[in-house]
């Protein structure tokens, strides 16, 4: 179940926002919704990308147990 929440918006914002949706025959609250929900994988897969660099770039210790990238990869994957 969706947890409802508030936003503010300038009117100028709000009606620029409920054209650009109208046009796109969507809705304000779909669009924002898409943009956290985009902005917040992006943002997984960017710290993700950091992490395998750093390990990539360093030798480890791993007492010969070796992973797949794509094991490591599967519970970020969404």
């Amino acid at each position: 179940m969706p947890t409802k929440i508030t936003f503010a918006f300038d009117e100028e914002t709000l009606k620029a926002g409920r054209d650009y949706a109208r046009r796109h025959q969507t809705t304000l609250n779909h669009l924002v919704r898409d943009l956290v929900r985009k902005t917040a994988v992006a943002d997984r897969r960017t710290a993700l990308a950091e992490m395998f660099r750093l390990m990539d770039a360093h030798a480890g210790h791993s007492r010969g147990k070796t992973w797949r990238r794509d094991e490591l990869q599967a519970p970020f994957k969404g």
